[in-house]
């Protein structure tokens, strides 16, 4: 199964080179960050989507969707969330969250900074920001290939200017 990992759109445009290749993958995961309900409905036009809101997020997004959740992919369970707190805390927040779940991945944003950690066994997953590059110098998403309970994971640079 393959899997485009999203956070932090924050109602820009992604670059119009990807919708096609998040067209061809199983499911699109976004951990947050929306900002308006008009760019949920966008990814939900694109594909499947597994979403929980952010701390930026509409009211209205607030109301469909969660903070947290877990979902099933093959035989991997993940943890869904944001995040919160500064950039350097965001880590330890999210493994708090989840720390008495049992998970085999946890997919978070806020940041904006890519992340891709094995911590006691739970990979620890943040595809950066699709369309902003407040803290790192370049945009980015996440591909996931889930195959049973195998998990690859990659962070994506982003070529294209917006």
């Amino acid at each position: 199964m393959r899997i485009i990992v999203i956070s932090d759109t924050h109602s820009r445009a992604m670059p119009p080179s990807l919708i096609e290749d998040f067209k061809k993958a199983d499911l699109i995961i976004h951990a947050g960050d929306f900002c308006c309900l008009d760019d949920v409905k966008f990814f939900q036009r694109l594909n499947k989507l597994e979403a929980v809101h952010g701390n930026v997020d509409s009211a209205e997004i607030r109301v469909q969707l969660p903070a947290k959740k877990i979902i099933m992919v093959e035989d991997v369970r993940i943890g869904l969330c944001h995040g919160d707190g500064k950039p350097d805390k965001v880590l330890g927040y999210v493994q708090d969250l989840f720390r008495h779940e049992d998970v085999d991945m946890v997919i978070f944003g806020h940041s904006h900074l890519p992340c891709h950690e094995t911590i006691k066994d739970v990979v620890y997953f943040n595809p950066g920001s699709l369309t902003d590059k407040v803290r790192p110098p370049f945009c980015s998403y996440g591909v996931l290939e889930i195959k049973g309970n195998s998990i690859t994971a990659n962070i994506v640079k982003v070529e294209e200017n917006i």
